[in-house]
C-alpha cells in the first residue's frame, strides 16, 4: 500500500509541526474596496458639509469681520485689533459682562442643587412617578421663545398671575421684570424653570447607575440617609456634577433668547447680557466688526471657564471626561 505524499509549501520544512507553520504563515490583509469607501463617504460627506457650512465657515468669516470696520452694507475697512481694544474702553460692554457674570453666579449653582434634589426625590418609588418626571422635563423641550412669552404673562405687573396671587395672599405687589432690582433674579427663575429638567434627567441616570451593594453596605455599617447621601451618593455624582456645571455655565454665558423675548435688556439696561449687547451692536447699530469682536471674546471666556472646570475635575480625581 502506497502512502500519500504531502508536499510541504515552499519555505516550510517537512518536519515542522502545524502550529509552527501557522505562526510563520501571514494571513491575507483585508482591504476595503472602492465601493465600501464611497459608501462610507456618502454617509459622512453630507453631514460634514453641513457642519463646515453652518459652523466652521461662519466662525472663520466672523473672525475676519472682527478685524474690520464693517456695517454689512458698505465696503469694509481693515482696522486690525482696534475692535478688541475698544471693548476694554466700552463701559456698556463691561456692564453687560457684569450682568452676565451675575446671572451665571446665580443660575449655575442653583440649577445644580435643584437638579440633584429633584432627581433624588424622583428616584424614589412614587405613585405616578412617570408623570412627575415628564412634567419636570417638558419645560426643557419647550423653546426659549415660548418660555419667554409665557413668562411675560405670568409676571406682568397689571394682569399677571404672580401679582394676582400676591394680591390674594394679602402681600404687596412686585414689579418683577419691570423692576431693575428684581428683573435679573426673575430671569434666573425663568431660566431655571426651563433648564433644570436637563439636570434632573442627567442626575437620574447617574443615580440609577450607583451599585446597590455600595448603598446597602453603608446602611449595614450604620449610616443614615443623610450620611449615605453625603459619603456615597455625592461622590458618585461628582463626574456628572462637573459635566452639568460646564453645560449650564455655557448656557448662562450665552444667554440671549430669554432676554430678547422678555425684557429686551430693560428696565434701564439692567438685564443686558453680553450676547444681547453684541446683538444690539451687530444687528441694530450695524457695528458688525465690533459685534464680531465681542462674540470672539465671549467664546474665549467660555473656553477659559470650561478649561478651568475640566482642569479642576482632573486635579481632584473626578473622571468627568
Amino acid at each position: 500500500m502506497t502512502a500519500t505524499q504531502v508536499r510541504a509549501p515552499d519555505g516550510l520544512g517537512a518536519g515542522e509541526s502545524t502550529p509552527a507553520r501557522r505562526r510563520r504563515a501571514k494571513p491575507p490583509r483585508s482591504r476595503r474596496t472602492w465601493r465600501e469607501q464611497l459608501t462610507g463617504w456618502g454617509f459622512v460627506l453630507p453631514a460634514s458639509v453641513i457642519v463646515v457650512g453652518l459652523s466652521v465657515f461662519p466662525a472663520g468669516w466672523a473672525f475676519v469681520i472682527s478685524r474690520q470696520k464693517a456695517d454689512l452694507i458698505s465696503p469694509a475697512e481693515n482696522v486690525g485689533w482696534d475692535n478688541y481694544r475698544l471693548i476694554l474702553d466700552d463701559p456698556n460692554a463691561l456692564e453687560a459682562a457684569k450682568h452676565t457674570l451675575l446671572f451665571t453666579a446665580l443660575f449655575v449653582p442653583t440649577s445644580i442643587v435643584a437638579g440633584i434634589l429633584l432627581a433624588v426625590a424622583l428616584n424614589r418609588p412614587l405613585r405616578f412617578q412617570w408623570f412627575y418626571r415628564t412634567c419636570i422635563f417638558v419645560p426643557f423641550v419647550a423653546s426659549a421663545a415660548a418660555t419667554g412669552i409665557l413668562a411675560n404673562f405670568v409676571f406682568d405687573p397689571t394682569y399677571g398671575i404672580a401679582d394676582n396671587l400676591l394680591r390674594v395672599l394679602g402681600l404687596p405687589q412686585q414689579g418683577f421684570l419691570e423692576d431693575p432690582n428684581q428683573a435679573m433674579a426673575v430671569l434666573v427663575l425663568i431660566c431655571l424653570w426651563g433648564e433644570v429638567g436637563f439636570n434632573v434627567v442627567i442626575y437620574l441616570a447617574a443615580l440609577q447607575s450607583i451599585p446597590n451593594d455600595v448603598v446597602e453596605a453603608a446602611v449595614v455599617d450604620g449610616a443614615g440617609p443623610i450620611s449615605v447621601f453625603r459619603y456615597v451618593t455625592m461622590p458618585e455624582l461628582a463626574p456628572v456634577t462637573v459635566f452639568t456645571a460646564i453645560w449650564q455655565t455655557i448656557t448662562a454665558l450665552q444667554l440671549f433668547d430669554l432676554v430678547y423675548t422678555t425684557t429686551k435688556g430693560q428696565p434701564g439696561d439692567a438685564t443686558v447680557t453680553i450676547v444681547y449687547y453684541l446683538y444690539r451692536q451687530a444687528f441694530e447699530l450695524f457695528h458688525a466688526g465690533y459685534g464680531s469682536a465681542l462674540a470672539y471674546c465671549v467664546f474665549a471666556v467660555t473656553m477659559v471657564f470650561t478649561g478651568l472646570l475640566v482642569w479642576y475635575a482632573r486635579r481632584s480625581g473626578t473622571e468627568a471626561f
